[in-house]
């Protein structure tokens, strides 16, 4: 039995958790376009640049037919990406595999009129550093 859970553990250790593989959601009081305007703010606010707004919202609506769907998933939804010089030679020397989450992002959806703002979670360890600016920023939104 002791066999058992030593092997049990070992196996949970090395499978990723459901939180490292999500996203981290919040409610935003206000509209999508209130939303996407604070976090745009915020971001700047950082000193950082806005490199790209990919506007996810609007290509899943515009091609939902060219792919045999009749299924809105967001009213509106935008992703903003961006990155930090700071912070990515900060994790990258730590671990240079760590470019694969770079730029950063922070989405703005909007379902049924239920606007959220969120960030995908980053693994354990230098990225943490990261996630903690997303937050930051985001938390500064929603201000």
């Amino acid at each position: 039995m002791k066999r058992f859970a030593i092997i049990a553990a070992l196996a949970f250790a090395a499978t990723p958790s459901l939180a490292e593989e999500g996203a981290t959601t919040y409610d935003f009081e206000g509209s999508f376009e209130d939303a996407t305007f604070a976090v745009e703010n915020a971001i700047i606010g950082q000193g950082l640049v806005i490199d790209y707004t990919s506007h996810v919202g609007d290509m899943l609506n515009r091609t939902a037919e060219d792919v045999g769907s009749d299924v809105k998933i967001f009213d509106s939804a935008d992703i903003f990406l961006f990155c930090s010089a700071q912070l990515s030679r900060q994790v990258m020397e730590a671990d240079p595999m760590n470019i694969a989450h770079c730029p950063y992002g922070i989405f703005v959806t909007d379902r049924e009129g239920q606007v959220q703002i969120g960030y995908r979670n980053l693994p354990d360890g230098p990225m943490q550093d990261v996630q903690a600016m997303l937050d930051k920023i985001v938390q500064t939104a929603r201000e």
